[in-house]
């Protein structure tokens, strides 16, 4: 059996990819899509397990040869995108792949894969917890931070392209919700 696709995208600091490490702790058979981009690793991101991180130029060239699936440029010379060797060797050998991905590659993912996928959004309560949570993590200036929210206004309106919409309220009601509807999705299909 081919592994389907479980995608999950929301706007930064809705607390995806917390969820994500939660559903990757079950006995789902998951491999998890290492994405990649050109922007520099964070403290302690490692290359080929956080993140694929190439420079802008290798970026562009692989982009050239059509070795990604999808990719875009998130901000100004910071691509993001999802290798095409990344997906196909995982759903070879039979796991899911489940992608913590931006909105636009989430939808792009969708489009192409289609009943073959599950995309899931995941909201924050509201804007003032999401700037809460992003000021909390310690890693925005004032500028970053603006341009960040004005993104998430901006990604929320795609929300209801999505297949599923969880709020994330409650972590572990949201990651509950998440296991129903990847279980019920897997078996349906």
């Amino acid at each position: 059996m081919r592994g389907k696709l479980i995608i999950f995208s929301a706007p930064s600091g809705s607390g995806k990819t917390t969820i994500v490490k939660e559903i990757l702790k079950t006995d789902i058979p998951f491999g998890f899509s290492v994405s990649a981009t050109s922007r520099p690793p964070r403290e302690g991101e490692i290359h080929a397990k956080d993140y694929y991180f190439f420079t802008v130029d290798e970026f562009k060239q692989k982009a050239e040869k059509a070795e990604f699936i999808e990719w875009e440029e998130v901000y100004h010379n910071q691509f993001y995108g999802t290798l095409k060797s990344e997906i196909e060797s995982l759903r070879n050998i039979g796991k899911h792949v489940l992608f913590d991905i931006d909105v636009v590659g989430g939808l792009n993912l969708k489009n192409q894969f289609r009943d073959e996928a599950l995309a899931i959004f995941i909201l924050p309560p509201s804007i003032e917890e999401l700037e809460k949570r992003l000021k909390g993590r310690g890693t925005e200036d004032e500028i970053s931070l603006k341009k960040r929210l004005d993104k998430s206004e901006q990604e929320m309106s795609f929300a209801s392209k999505f297949d599923i919409q969880i709020v994330n309220d409650d972590l572990n009601k949201a990651v509950e919700k998440c296991i129903e509807e990847i279980e019920r999705f897997i078996i349906s299909t």
